[in-house]
């Protein structure tokens, strides 16, 4: 049987991997990834924050479709997305799939929310939204009141690994699945989550040494990753080495765009952080434009993927689990969701009909449709006024967004304004009639 391994990474920007265009440092393990199977030039997030993402990734749907539609706060008792919701590890353990995460949960950690509650049967990580990476303690919103708190788990129990890197430790429990799996016999579908390069901007002196050459804020970042990139060539070697590598699928992305919040600084720096890259894209995390949402995507399968595809047509992560269930022989027959299978495109079939791909983020409204991109309301910093009411851009010829066409095009603007609006409003009214806003943990509307 297949098994798969899902990767996703922290505020990892669409630039932050040499064979997406880095040129000050390499990511062998990851570039070996995605030669090996199809790499994909406009990948999305289905957010440019973090809970939002993960739930949309998870479920197959819009975000505010599965409960999650913001960040969500790291107190023990902040609501998130409800074990209603279908998601990749519950229609696994169904189909008697060993279910396994390793790493970043972000979204709830209040009854119903948690991981095992979803279907993990086995889980080790934390579950706020970022954590000190040795002391593993949430120390974010500790000036607006909210409490400091240890946050390591392990199966619904607190444990306590003081000094060890997080990031070493997500890569050796998602091996220790691998070996479980295999040991039982069972096939296994792994989430591995990675927190890095999230802030606060922490690696081990080995991996800052690879990189002594670079500035501080990008030296960091480039270690961060080095972490995360030797991560993933153990996990795909362990594989190799229980003889399932061929019949292995494993997708890799990137959460939202890079952060460039002055937190991420050690020093009391208080300017923008300069650590990651958009690779050219127009804004980072928490914007609609390019640079928030396209993110770095890879799927890769030995047996059935051909190597060596670059693929230009517009996926997302929404389209996951219905690729998982379909490369896997499990029915998604009954499910509610919104991505559709990337399977016959990524098999050497034909690519996906032309299709609209929507997002929403405090306010800003956004379409993606074949060429054309438009954003509502769209913001380049998050606590500023929006830039532009209305912008639309032809990424054909323009992936950074620099010209407006909102004038000059205005029969596609008229029609992309439509379908966003009324997509909007469906969200606005699913999420009022579905979930309850007042009671979910979030940090930010």
């Amino acid at each position: 049987m297949t098994n798969a391994i899902v990767f996703i990474t922290d505020d990892q920007g669409y630039g932050d991997l040499s064979c997406m265009g880095a040129t000050d440092f390499r990511t062998p393990n990851l570039d070996r990834l995605a030669d090996g199977g199809a790499r994909f030039t406009n990948y999305y997030s289905n957010s440019p924050v973090c809970s939002p993402a993960r739930a949309a990734l998870l479920s197959g749907r819009y975000p505010a479709k599965a409960g999650v539609r913001s960040i969500l706060a790291g107190h023990r008792t902040a609501a998130g997305m409800p074990n209603t919701v279908d998601t990749i590890p519950s229609v696994f353990s169904k189909a008697d799939y060993f279910t396994a995460m390793s790493g970043k949960w972000h979204l709830g950690l209040a009854p119903g929310c948690r991981p095992h509650e979803h279907g993990f049967d086995k889980w080790f990580g934390h579950m706020a939204g970022c954590i000190d990476f040795f002391s593993h303690i949430f120390y974010w919103g500790a000036a607006g009141g909210q409490p400091i708190t240890h946050d390591l788990w392990q199966d619904g129990e607190e444990i306590w690994r003081n000094g060890e890197y997080m990031t070493e430790m997500i890569t050796d429990r998602a091996i220790d699945y691998i070996r479980e799996a295999r040991a039982a016999d069972r096939p296994f579908v792994i989430y591995v989550a990675y927190n890095a390069p999230h802030y606060p901007m922490h690696a081990p002196q080995k991996y800052m040494d690879r990189f002594a050459d670079l500035p501080w804020d990008r030296q960091v970042m480039a270690a961060m990753l080095s972490a995360v990139d030797d991560g993933v060539g153990a996990i795909m070697d362990e594989c190799e080495r229980q003889g399932v590598r061929d019949d292995t699928l494993t997708v890799f992305m990137s959460d939202n765009g890079p952060s460039r919040e002055q937190r991420n600084w050690l020093d009391g720096n208080l300017d923008p952080y300069y650590g990651g890259t958009t690779g050219g894209l127009k804004g980072h995390k928490f914007s609609l434009y390019e640079g928030g949402i396209r993110v770095p995507g890879i799927i890769n399968w030995p047996a059935k993927i051909p190597a060596h595809q670059v693929i230009d047509e517009p996926v997302a992560a929404i389209d996951i689990l219905p690729t998982l269930g379909a490369a896997m022989g499990v029915s998604t027959e009954g499910l509610e969701l919104d991505g559709q299978s990337l399977l016959p495109m990524v098999t050497g079939g034909p690519a996906l009909p032309e299709r609209s791909i929507y997002f929403e983020q405090g306010g800003q409204v956004a379409v993606r449709r074949g060429r054309w991109k438009l954003v509502l309301k769209g913001r380049l910093v998050e606590a500023d006024e929006p830039n532009a009411e209305v912008w639309l851009s032809d990424l054909s010829i323009d992936r950074a967004e620099t010209t407006n066409l909102a004038d000059s095009e205005p029969a596609i603007c008229a029609e992309l304004t439509a379908a966003a609006q009324a997509w909007y409003a469906d969200i606005e009214t699913r999420w009022e009639r579905d979930y309850c806003p007042d009671k979910q943990g979030t940090v930010s509307a």
